[in-house]
């Protein structure tokens, strides 16, 4: 089970805004550039000013609007026949450079460190190359947790919202980015596995291995 079990009906509540932004002419290209630009100027933002926490408070807002803007550019691509091979690339590419954005600022708070949220960033992007991998299989594009796209960003969401109101960040808080460098291994592990017995149930039911 991960957050983005529920992004049906988060999606249902979008989808008259995301009629409206077709009808003005808006593309999924568009709204996912507007994604990564925005969370890149975030992250530089705190990056540079990382001692004034009260910036932190706008990570948790930007997490929840880039949620939707990732959902609203699907819907745009999926429903409005805006689909192309450049919006695939975008999707992927842009979703690993938003979270590196968003998650390197942590680096410069305490107690964590420079090289527990590095690892956290390279095992994030490896879990989502492997949910990729899934489709190259004849798979689908996997999304198991236990700590897909949607849980990580509302764990560092949740961490921006108590350094931004100014909560004390405990010295055993340092064990949390090993412990979710431990959980994305998991999610890689069960990714990888999944999209296997996937894969191996079509062939087996692909006529071509149906004998008389």
């Amino acid at each position: 089970m991960t957050l983005y079990e529920l992004k049906p009906k988060f999606q249902s509540l979008l989808r008259p805004f995301v009629r409206w932004l077709e009808q003005k002419g808006v593309s999924a290209n568009q709204v996912t550039i507007l994604a990564v630009l925005g969370s890149v100027l975030l992250g530089s933002m705190l990056m540079i000013y990382s001692e004034t926490h009260a910036l932190f408070l706008l990570l948790p807002l930007w997490m929840f609007v880039r949620m939707a803007l990732n959902a609203i550019d699907g819907m745009l691509a999926r429903e409005f026949n805006q689909q192309s091979n450049l919006g695939a690339y975008l999707n992927e590419l842009s979703d690993v450079v938003a979270d590196a954005a968003l998650f390197l600022p942590f680096a410069l708070i305490s107690p964590f460190t420079p090289l527990t949220v590095a690892i956290v960033i390279f095992l994030a992007t490896l879990s989502e190359f492997a949910g990729l991998q899934g489709i190259t299989i004849g798979a689908s594009r996997r999304y198991d947790g236990p700590l897909g796209k949607s849980d990580r960003a509302f764990i560092f969401g949740a961490i921006g919202l108590w350094i931004g109101l100014g909560g004390v960040m405990p010295s055993w808080l340092f064990w949390l980015m090993p412990t979710l460098a431990l959980l994305i291994c998991l999610t890689v592990f069960n990714r990888v596995k999944r999209a296997l017995q996937e894969s191996n149930e079509l062939q087996a039911a692909s006529p071509l291995n149906k004998h008389d």
